[in-house]
């Protein structure tokens, strides 16, 4: 019985390994996209572009976050469509201590990067 859990074992993590997860690194070109998201409201000095850089990352965006001068946050991402709207409706809600009363979002071009930064 031991012998035939171990075999169940190898066969699931090798499936595993056939297909593509968010972290792998590994993007489809054809399906990814590129986003910038502005967002407004009370989002600089509460921890927001280190939450949202962690976010992003764990959806396997590339991009970047940054303060603006103007009082927002402009947020810069790439991936799929699916993780790039998860992103988004993180955006709206922000970490705790931030109160974030709009988020503009356009589709802009691929850079094809391959990390998540924050930027000063």
């Amino acid at each position: 019985m031991e012998a035939g859990r171990r075999s169940k074992a190898r066969r699931a993590a090798a499936n595993e390994r056939r297909f593509l997860t968010p972290s792998s690194g590994l993007r489809d070109p054809l399906s990814t996209e590129r986003w910038q998201l502005l967002v407004s409201g009370q989002v600089q000095g509460v921890g927001y572009r280190a939450a949202c850089c962690g976010r992003a990352r764990e959806l396997g965006l590339a991009g970047w976050v940054r303060n603006r001068s103007d009082g927002t946050v402009e947020v810069e991402a790439e991936g799929s469509t699916q993780a790039l709207a998860e992103l988004r409706l993180w955006c709206e809600r922000g970490p705790a201590s931030a109160q974030v009363s709009r988020v503009v979002v356009r589709q802009i071009g691929n850079t094809g990067a391959d990390w998540f930064e924050i930027r000063r």
